[in-house]
Formats: structure tokens, C-alpha cells, sequence
């Protein structure tokens, strides 16, 4: 008897793919086997999935940079102990702020406190032929001085860690909206199979790090094959990158590839790109679990290089991250994000730049010179910074009873970044603040600029790579957004 109503149509459909699900799995596997080498016992890895070629192309610019290190300090590193040396805070040490530098401006802890000056907790020195000053704090980041540019005249919008995070990460500081390496993976699309073109690694030092939420990393409204994946500092980067005991790697190809082939008989149904990226990531987790234990495995690394970073892998720390950093850029990958948070030093600042410097300096250096040394600094732009950069006043301790000594507040009317690689004019600084540190007397660099500059050295206009959502065209730097030439070699 035919069925009645649409129930009845609904249960008779269940059954038919139960009891021919067999059958559908078959044909799956005989259409991929009739394009793959796979499942004639050849290499399980042999297919590639579908590679992302990017919307730009071709580019608007004679690129500079084909990849991007962002070394991102979370929780904000002071400028006076690092890179921009006040000697008129020294003289004013414990004296009251004139009241014309900060009246009417926000502060994060210090709104209606006396404001006194606070000198710089570290010596200050000129280092390389281009006599950069750097604090004595980054020895390692000073030896390299030639090779770097720094930025002194940053600037952005949010002054609590999120919603800054969020500005340095999407160019807004309203959630939702696609990182900078979301866009840059959007735009020039991936260089290598079997790995994610927008990697994120995670350490932690220093001050009890504020959280980090994952959305600082997300694709937004972009499609989520362009999301930001984390590796895991400790044990397997990846969980359950490994075959499970007793399963073999090509039982494991057969069931990816029938479940891909279902998946692309649905896509085929209902036209839902969110589908073919799911095809797309289950081929690219299936050969990351070659690639990842190859990629974490570091006994082909001589022991000076080991030594030059100051780890010998695994370890979860900022030295590892940046080693695996290196090795992931010559794997193909394009934006690579590591995180060390611990820089929000409300007190004790003095013990705690000791404490965060010390486990990212050497490493940092380190990293410049061995893309150096191997030929990818020049198309490999690395940046060195947090979300903001902390006050020329000082903070009690007593503010948060957690320190003995004094600390700086969130500042986000001057801080300093630092770049290399990738086009940039090393030995330089760009920008000057005042004799305060505290607000930008030359060239101003908001977070949209230095957003269009990183595109800009990619080879991208930051003004034509657009993404049409909810009827508007969106783009990282929104409507802002100036290259800073004055950085560019």
C-alpha cells in the first residue's frame, strides 16, 4: 500500500538508505578509486585534497613577503622596558604627571588616582651599526638591531585585553569578524597539502596570563576551511592524530574516503559550501596525521640550532614554538601565530619583564637569524608586539593586591612593535612619541595601518580584498587603513 502522508514517506527513506547503505559505501569507494591511487595499495597519502588558491590573482602588488610569523605578546609588554627610552621619565621618577598630558583620557586602573611618573626599570643602550636603542632587558633582540625595524607610535582603540586583542586580530573590536590570518589565507590561499595554511601555537610566562579566546584566530564569516588551527604545546599536537591501537593507516584512508564521497553526494544535493569544506578537512586531517609527527619531530635539527633557540623540543615553551614556527614556514604554511601571554605586568614589573624577556628573547633572535641563515627571511615577514603597551605612571600594588612592587597600567595611545623580513627597512625606527611616552608626536601607526602594510607586502590591497556579508562588503581594515611606507625598504 503506498504511503499515505509525509511520515510514511520519511520512515521508507531510512529504510532504504539502512538497508542499502552497504551499497552506497561501495560506490563511493569505486568513484574515488577511479582518481585515486590510494586504494591500490599505493602511498595512503597520495591524494591531495583540494588546494585553496586564493581569491587574489593575480596579486594587485609585486609581493615582498610570501608568509607571515606574527610573534604576538599577549597582555601587552612595556615600551619603556623594551623599545622606546625616555630619559625625562628617569628624571621624573615619582613625580606628579602634569595633569594637561592626561586629563580627560581613559586609563583601565588608574581612573581618578594620583598619577606619578615612573622611570624605565632597565638600561637602555645603542646596539648594531644602525644604534638602535633597545633595553638591555632583549640582549639577544639587540644583537639583531640591523635587522629589525621598530615602530614606537602605535596606536588602537580598546584599552581591556579582549576587545584590544580582537582590534589587533580583526581590525575591530567587534567579535564575529575574520582574523588577519583568516584574510591572508582567504586571499593568497595555502602552499602546502597536508598541513593548515593558518597555524597558532600557545606558551605562557611570567604574570598569570589573562585568557585568550579562540575567536581571536577564527574565520568569522568566512568559510571555515580559513580558520586559524591551534597545535597543542604538550604531547600530540593534534588530538587523535594518531591511528587508534590496532587500526592500520589505509584502514583509516578506506573510512575517510567513504565518508568524504558521502559527503560530497550531499554537497551535490544541497549546495552548502560549509560541506565542501568539510571534505576539504577531512583529506587535510587524514595527512596530518603523516605530517604533524614529522613536523614535531626534531631530531633532524642539529644540536647548535637547538642550543641558538635555547630548547630541545616539546617542551611547550615560547623557544620551541618559535623552532616549530620555522619549520612550519618551510613546510608551505602561510600565517603562523605564536602567543606567549604573561605580559600584563600590573605590578611587580621589574620581575616580571625579567621573567618574560628572558623566555622570548633568545628564541625570538633566533628565529630571524635562522630563516636568515637559510634563505626565507627576505620573503618571510616577522612582527613582534602585544594589543597595547602599558603607562609612563605608575600602579601601586595596592591597586590589586597581588605584588610588592610597582607595575604600569593598559595604554594605548603610543606603544612599540617590531618587524623584519618581508620588505621591511631594517635598522630603523618609525614614529616618536612624546618625552612622556604617552602620546604620538610623529607619525601615528593605528592597528588598520599595520594591517594594510602586512597585506600590502603579501602583495595584496588591503582596499580590493573584500568579503560580501550580509550585504556589505567587509574588509580586515574596514574603512581605516594606511601602508606605512615608511617602514618599507
Amino acid at each position: 500500500m503506498p504511503p499515505s502522508d509525509a511520515s510514511s514517506t520519511l520512515v521508507s527513506r531510512r529504510a532504504f538508505f539502512g538497508q542499502t547503505s552497504v551499497g552506497l559505501g561501495a560506490l563511493a569507494l569505486a568513484e574515488l578509486s577511479s582518481h585515486s591511487p590510494l586504494l591500490a595499495d599505493q602511498d595512503v597519502a597520495a591524494v591531495p585534497p583540494e588546494r585553496w588558491p586564493g581569491v587574489v590573482r593575480p596579486l594587485h602588488l609585486p609581493p615582498k613577503a610570501n608568509r607571515v610569523i606574527f610573534l604576538y605578546m599577549a597582555g601587552g609588554p612595556s615600551q619603556f622596558e623594551s623599545f622606546d627610552f625616555k630619559p625625562e621619565l628617569t628624571k621624573r621618577d615619582g613625580q606628579m604627571v602634569p595633569e594637561s598630558l592626561t586629563k580627560g583620557q581613559p586609563s583601565a586602573l588608574l581612573q581618578g588616582r594620583a598619577l606619578t611618573c615612573m622611570g624605565p626599570r632597565a638600561k637602555f643602550r645603542k646596539w648594531g651599526q644602525s644604534g638602535l636603542e633597545i633595553s638591555e632587558f632583549f640582549p639577544h633582540t639587540g644583537a639583531i638591531a640591523d635587522r629589525i625595524a621598530i615602530v614606537r607610535s602605535l596606536q588602537t582603540d580598546q584599552i581591556n585585553h579582549d576587545p584590544a586583542q580582537t582590534v589587533m586580530n580583526t581590525g575591530t573590536s567587534i567579535s564575529g569578524r575574520p582574523s588577519m590570518g583568516s584574510w591572508a589565507l582567504y586571499g593568497l590561499g595555502s602552499e602546502t597539502d597536508n598541513l593548515p595554511g593558518f597555524i597558532v601555537l600557545m606558551s605562557k610566562g611570567g604574570r598569570p596570563p589573562q585568557p585568550l579566546s579562540s575567536r581571536q584566530w577564527h574565520s568569522g564569516f568566512l568559510p571555515g576551511r580559513f580558520q586559524g588551527v591551534e597545535l597543542q604545546s604538550f604531547g600530540d599536537p593534534v588530538q587523535y592524530v594518531r591511528c587508534p591501537p590496532g587500526v592500520e593507516l589505509s584502514r583509516q584512508r578506506e573510512l575517510v574516503s567513504t565518508v568524504q564521497a558521502l559527503n560530497r553526494l550531499r554537497g551535490e544535493a544541497v549546495d552548502d559550501p560549509e560541506i565542501a569544506t568539510r571534505v576539504s578537512q577531512y583529506e587535510l586531517a587524514f595527512r596530518m596525521q603523516v605530517s604533524v609527527p614529522e613536523l614535531v619531530n626534531l631530531a633532524d635539527e642539529p644540536q647548535h640550532v637547538l642550543d641558538r633557540y635555547g630548547t630541545q623540543g616539546g617542551d611547550g615553551t615560547f623557544a620551541a614554538n618559535c623552532l616549530l614556527a620555522r619549520r612550519l614556514a618551510e613546510r608551505g604554511v602561510r600565517f603562523i601565530q605564536l602567543y606567549h601571554n604573561g605580559w600584563d605586568h600590573h605590578e611587580d614589573l621589574t620581575k616580571y619583564m625579567t621573567q618574560c624577556a628572558a623566555q622570548v628573547d633568545k628564541a625570538s633572535a633566533a628565529l630571524i637569524l635562522d630563516l636568515e641563515q637559510r634563505g626565507m627571511l627576505d620573503d618571510t615577514l616577522v612582527i613582534w608586539g602585544g594589543e597595547f603597551g602599558r603607562t609612563p605612571m605608575a600602579q601601586p600594588p595596592q591597586i590589586l593586591g597581588l605584588g610588592d612592587d610597582l607595575g604600569r597600567d593598559h595604554h594605548i595611545r603610543a606603544f612599540s612593535m617590531w618587524l623584519a623580513g618581508g620588505g621591511i627597512k631594517a635598522g630603523t625606527t618609525f614614529g616618536r612619541t612624546d618625552d612622556f611616552g604617552y602620546g604620538v608626536e610623529q607619525d601615528p601607526v593605528h592597528v588598520n595601518d599595520l594591517h594594510a602594510t602586512l597585506l600590502h607586502q603579501l602583495g595584496i590591497d588591503h582596499r580590493r580584498l573584500t568579503y560580501r556579508f550580509q550585504g556589505r562588503d567587509f574588509r580586515l581594515t574596514d574603512v581605516h587603513g594606511e601602508v606605512v611606507r615608511g617602514i618599507l625598504a
